[in-house]
């Protein structure tokens, strides 16, 4: 309760020295548009979660990050289409893949156990374990 009443106290701080300073007009075209764009972020997530479905499969990012990731950006487009200035700069900045994996990786960074896929070396090793077998039919049938 404590926390929701902070936000509060510096979500309306910002928004009304933001307001004064734009304007009311633009106020309320910047609300609709972060709003938009929140709700084409929900409409486009399949994109964002193939990615990381990707990333997870070639051990870019293990099944904690995956989630944390998808999570933020879930979090995020709802913050855009909640009016406010707080809950919009919020928002963006959880869409940023920089500011998240920030955030995921705040005290266990990878780096370099990325494997990505290598085709022309993986046809390579499949190739040496192959056997070539001649096979010989005999058609002659006997009558």
């Amino acid at each position: 309760m404590l926390y929701f009443i902070v936000y509060l106290f510096f979500e309306v701080i910002i928004s009304v020295n933001i307001a004064s300073a734009i304007g009311g007009f633009v106020t309320f075209l910047e609300i609709m548009l972060t709003a938009f764009i929140g709700i084409s972020i929900l409409v486009n997530f399949r994109k964002s979660l193939v990615e990381n479905m990707t990333a997870v499969s070639y051990n870019c990012i293990d099944l904690e990050q995956f989630q944390r990731l998808n999570l933020f950006t879930l979090f995020g487009a709802i913050l855009l289409i909640l009016p406010g200035f707080l809950t919009d700069i919020l928002g963006l900045l959880m869409q940023f893949s920089v500011f998240t994996s920030m955030l995921v990786n705040r005290y266990n960074v990878k780096s370099g156990n990325c494997k990505t896929p290598n085709f022309k070396q993986n046809s390579m090793e499949k190739d040496s374990d192959v056997i070539d077998v001649e096979i010989i039919s005999d058609n002659s049938i006997s009558k």
